[in-house]
């Protein structure tokens, strides 16, 4: 017999009741906006840049970031199935059961907690120092762990992980976590297990990875 819904999870799924395609393309949108205007400002604080925009020694940075935009879409949906596909495995090697495409779809609406960092980065850089550089733009991830370190010794290969490690990964845990308590229909407190195995544990794993292969 199917456990009843609570409270709090009809109250959720009541919330995030909207055409997900929808969704999809405005989140898609955010993020190509925002990224937009962020790397231009980073183009805009290299040394020369004007002179260097003329003679076209920019021409590579302007395709990457182009072919960045057109891969957004992709790399979402990468993400969000990559995402599920964890939890979904997580949960079940747990002896649970939830659905892979409800998880997808909460994992595409939990999302826009990424979009935050984003915004904060566009928001402190908007009319950049003219001290500050274009790698340090790059670099910036508000609420991370990159934030409270001193990076001037700091090896390149600790520099994802760090940004990783961040105030947003933390808030989009405890969003993955009411997926499962919706989905899964068990509690708050077995639900984040589940998230702990299914989804810190793996981007743990791969942050070591990460570090271990970094040339």
């Amino acid at each position: 017999m199917a456990k009843p819904t609570s409270p709090l999870a009809q109250r959720i799924e009541d919330l995030i009741n909207f055409d997900k395609r929808l969704f999809f393309v405005i989140i898609v949108l955010l993020y190509i906006s925002i990224r937009f205007v962020t790397n231009d400002i980073i183009l805009e604080s290299i040394p020369g840049y004007e002179k260097l925009a003329q003679d076209g020694s920019l021409t590579f940075f302007f395709i990457f970031n182009a072919l960045d935009y057109i891969w957004t879409p992709f790399a979402l949906l990468w993400k969000f199935t990559l995402t599920s596909f964890t939890i979904w495995t997580g949960v079940f090697i747990l002896g649970h059961k939830i659905s892979f495409r409800s998880m997808w779809k909460f994992a595409l609406v939990a999302e826009i907690v990424f979009i935050l960092p984003e915004l904060i980065k566009l928001l402190i850089y908007i009319s950049p120092a003219e001290s500050v550089s274009a790698q340090e733009i790059k670099d910036f991830y508000p609420l991370s762990l990159l934030n409270v370190v001193d990076t001037s010794d700091l090896h390149r290969k600790f520099f994802y992980p760090l940004k990783t490690i961040n105030i947003f990964e933390a808030i989009y845990c405890w969003f993955l976590t009411l997926g499962i308590h919706i989905y899964s229909k068990r509690d708050l407190k077995k639900s984040f297990t589940m998230v702990l195995f299914g989804y810190v544990v793996p981007l743990i794993a791969w942050l070591v990875f990460y570090m271990l292969v970094y040339k």
